[in-house]
């Protein structure tokens, strides 16, 4: 049985509605380094900041906004109305998950290899109470939004080319991980692509041998966690 179409993952996101310190409501500014992420807005209002190759930007969302964001996008979700939900489609599903987003923690914690993975896995740490995780996930959103705005700051004044330091330290983060989604990529989303080629071929030649294989998959009950914008529910969607 073939995963959820394209390789890609599904979750549903109720935003934070934690104030930050200026002023606004929302989750952890933060970038992916290998895949595309997309929001479908389903419930309330707000927008999404973004630093990225155009600079600063801030898009309104409301229910039914669609958009999407390829790597090295910085972005930081703002719950306005308070009750901002969305659903979001990761590419690459299982590689975001094995640790490819970066967080736009201080200077000094991104150039600290251990403060950064330390900061980075507070909410994971074992032992902890539900209300202890949900206070660690706060700590480490109010870290990443004052990275967020000094560097936003930067941004507004030097243009993208401010981007290039966080650039360079979310590669070297990550950089010892690839193996690892190179064989989620291969498995997954790569695996599903080399399916339609094959049955490109078949079609062409008029062979339905993989429309006898035809089935009906589905997701079993979906997994709260604590993410970095916001309350989630996950599903398992492998194959």
């Amino acid at each position: 049985m073939g995963g959820f179409p394209g390789g890609t993952a599904v979750s549903l996101v109720s935003v934070y509605d934690w104030p930050t310190v200026d002023g606004q409501a929302g989750g952890s500014p933060h970038l992916h380094t290998a895949s595309t992420e997309g929001y479908v807005v389903t419930a309330g209002t707000g927008a999404v900041e973004t630093l990225s190759g155009d600079g600063y930007e801030r898009r309104d969302l409301a229910r039914g906004t669609v958009l999407w964001f390829t790597p090295g996008t910085v972005h930081r979700l703002v719950n306005g109305s308070g009750d901002l939900q969305l659903v979001v489609v990761m590419q690459n599903a299982g590689i975001p998950e094995a640790g490819d987003a970066v967080f736009t923690f201080p200077d000094e914690v991104l150039a600290d290899p251990d403060a950064y993975a330390a900061a980075a896995t507070a909410p994971a740490a074992p032992g902890l109470t539900e209300a202890e995780r949900g206070d660690a996930t706060r700590t480490r959103r109010d870290l990443a939004v004052e990275g967020y705005l000094a560097l936003r700051e930067r941004v507004e004044k030097d243009g993208a080319d401010a981007m290039r330091p966080l650039w360079d330290r979310a590669a070297r983060i990550v950089a010892d991980r690839t193996d690892t989604w190179r064989r989620l990529w291969a498995d997954g989303p790569k695996a599903q692509a080399d399916a339609t080629g094959a049955h490109l071929d078949a079609l062409a030649r008029a062979e339905a041998a993989h429309l006898c294989d035809a089935h009906v998959g589905s997701a079993g009950d979906a997994v709260g966690k604590w993410g970095m914008c916001g309350r989630l529910e996950t599903w398992d969607l492998r194959p």
